[in-house]
């Protein structure tokens, strides 16, 4: 397969469960096209009219064939769906050990965003090995994040966060696309990325200009548009404390609850009226259009960073709402730092 190179290169851990599964639908494909062809020519030739006075016999068909015919596509079909939903859900749900990278994609460019403070435009540096996840937006039109060696197509539309992960198992140099049309020049949105060895990836990581961590300058960022004045860490504040509040569960205004992803943390900064929080007044103003996409990536890894990390082992509490209710917080959601109330709201 490799020396007719009818797939790229296998780099991630996804791309042969991808590359088995579009065989199997090549072969399938195969296999039926070929079957129809030869039963075509077969009855054309078997059943062809011999003379002008030749009656065909009435032929009242056959249940059992019928039968056959939609039970057996029906079941390839069946097989195709679960074999590409198991891929699915194993792309959706990230590890909570993974590397963030965000991403926001504008005519006609890439621009990523490291943890550590790293930023690249149109390229890609990640280690080998070690789980990624990718946390995308756009800031004008629809893309779509491509890189072929990794089996990875994700659309990347504005007004929300898309996201996928992968691992990637070989070190190499691979070809980073967009694969939306995406106007005059969207072929020109193009990129690489690069795998690198470990101790590779952390000479990079540590070669580069130190201007703060995202988290950093996100706590900067948080100060400068005067958040803190609401949002005070005691809970004392207007506004509830942000300290926990990333992937907790969050009661809102309507009786619903929701958990405080990074779509929620989009939400609150750039529409926080949108979902009103139980207890708290909607009283928070719109930063839409005041904070760029990459400024809201930076606000939100501060806010994750007020938040324990996942794996700590904290013991379940239980916190009281606004209605003096008490509801137990379920394992693996992040606690409050101790004498806190959870956040609920903006």
């Amino acid at each position: 397969m490799e020396l007719l190179h009818i797939f790229p290169e296998q780099a991630s851990n996804f791309a042969a469960e991808v590359d088995y599964l579009y065989l199997f639908m090549i072969a399938v494909t195969v296999v039926f096209t070929l079957g129809i062809f030869a039963a075509v020519f077969y009855f054309a030739i078997r059943y062809r009219r011999r003379s002008e006075t030749e009656i065909p016999v009435a032929i009242h068909g056959s249940m059992l064939l019928e039968i056959a015919w939609s039970v057996i596509p029906f079941g390839i079909t069946m097989v195709m769906f679960g074999w590409g939903a198991s891929i699915f859900f194993k792309e959706s749900r990230p590890p909570d050990n993974a590397t963030q990278i965000y991403i926001v994609a504008k005519q006609w460019m890439w621009k990523l965003q490291h943890p550590e403070g790293q930023r690249e435009i149109n390229e890609l540096h990640i280690p080998v090995g070690r789980p990624v996840k990718f946390t995308m937006t756009s800031e004008d039109v629809i893309h779509s994040f491509f890189i072929p060696a990794f089996r990875t197509k994700q659309d990347v539309v504005p007004g929300r966060y898309s996201t996928v992960w992968l691992t990637p198992t070989k070190p190499g140099k691979y070809h980073l696309f967009c694969a939306e049309y995406c106007g005059t020049k969207h072929s020109g949105m193009i990129g690489w990325v690069y795998v690198m060895e470990q101790n590779q990836y952390q000479e990079w990581l540590n070669g580069g200009a130190s201007m703060g961590s995202m988290s950093e300058k996100g706590g900067k960022l948080f100060d400068d548009l005067a958040c803190s004045n609401c949002h005070k860490q005691d809970g004392s504040g207007r506004c509830p404390s942000l300290v926990g509040l990333y992937r907790k569960h969050v009661q809102l205004a309507d009786g619903r609850v929701i958990t405080a992803d990074e779509a929620y943390l989009r939400e609150s900064i750039l529409q926080p009226s949108a979902k009103v929080v139980a207890g708290f007044q909607p009283l928070m103003p719109t930063f839409q259009g005041l904070v760029n996409e990459e400024g809201v990536v930076q606000l939100i890894e501060y806010i994750k960073s007020l938040s324990p990390m996942p794996g700590t082992g904290a013991a379940p509490v239980n916190i009281s709402t606004p209605a003096g209710e008490f509801k137990p917080i379920p394992q693996g959601v992040a606690q409050p730092a101790p004498g806190n109330s959870v956040p609920k709201g903006r």
